[in-house]
């Protein structure tokens, strides 16, 4: 079940965060990995080059003249200028031409509660150009309501947020975290997922499912990159199961992230506030979690419906 993958997101020079959330785990999923780098960062201050439209161009070009143009899944994260949006959805639309069964996954990175940190004229890009071409998306709930121009205040504003997703153009809509009230109580937050699948006889079938996801009282960088790239690998494992691939997911982060907490307030000592260089992901330390993570979040089935 080898496969290629195209990566376009941001690198970093220390840390797991944009492509190096990708390209460490994805190749123990039997994953092979093609990145493209257009961002280095680091902390709190960030220095390097950001790669311009033309330059992605011309690297681009440079795959086609080297003739590896078949790629299985692209994968898209973080991005701060329209147009490196659109020369993105340019190469996208090549590649869907060359692999009509191309997989795109898109984490729509524009904001979280209820502030943006990319620019506001990347907003219609996505709503018009990118969205229409993603086979499975990764909003959060922020960004779900950016994109459909409707509030989440309850589960079935989600769900109607997702169907709205769906009409866009995504096949799978995963709402990675909410401000929606878990029924376990505020030490969990609740992500949704939706899935719309055809069966052999050509019936759509829609799974939509809801996860309580315990919160860690730290603040991470790469989570968001890193849920992506695994969503990537557990649905080429499980095309037609959303539960089981958003749990085998969810529970790669719960592993990673207790393994990194554990490690940054052991480092930080007592009564210490870790920094942001101990809670970097320990992903090197879960290795084994990343290849065959034992199950500690189980999805709830919403619905199921023809």
């Amino acid at each position: 079940m080898e496969c290629r993958v195209l990566s376009i997101q941001s690198h970093v020079v220390r840390g797991y965060v944009g492509n190096k959330s990708a390209t460490f785990p994805l190749p123990f999923l039997k994953k092979n990995m093609l990145s493209f780098y257009f961002l280095s960062l680091c902390y709190a201050h960030w220095k390097g080059q950001v790669l311009t439209a033309e330059e992605l161009n011309v690297l681009y070009e440079g795959i086609k003249l080297n003739k590896v143009t078949h790629y299985d899944y692209i994968l898209t994260g973080y991005s701060r200028d329209t147009s490196f949006l659109e020369m993105v959805v340019d190469i996208i639309q090549e590649l869907k031409k060359v692999n009509p069964s191309l997989v795109y996954v898109c984490d729509p990175v524009m904001g979280d509660h209820g502030a943006m940190y990319v620019p506001e004229n990347l907003l219609p890009v996505y709503k018009d150009k990118v969205v229409p071409l993603a086979d499975i998306l990764t909003p959060n709930q922020f960004e779900a309501e950016l994109l459909t121009g409707r509030k989440i205040n309850t589960e079935e504003d989600a769900i109607e947020v997702m169907d709205l997703l769906h009409k866009m153009g995504p096949e799978t809509v995963v709402l990675t975290s909410t401000d929606l009230p878990s029924k376990n109580g505020d030490q969990f937050l609740v992500a949704l997922g939706s899935q719309k699948t055809k069966k052999p006889d050509g019936t759509n079938t829609n799974q939509k499912i809801c996860m309580d996801i315990p919160k860690v009282d730290a603040v991470f960088v790469g989570t968001g990159d890193l849920f992506a790239a695994m969503l990537l690998a557990w649905t080429h494992h499980h095309p037609k199961d959303l539960k089981a691939a958003c749990e085998k997911t969810v529970s790669v982060m719960h592993h990673v992230i207790k393994r990194t907490i554990t490690y940054a307030n052991e480092v930080a000592g007592p009564g210490n506030r870790p920094s942001p260089a101990q809670l970097e992901l320990r992903m090197v330390q879960s290795k084994a979690d990343i290849e065959n993570p034992t199950i500690v979040v189980q999805a709830k089935v919403l619905q199921k419906s023809s």
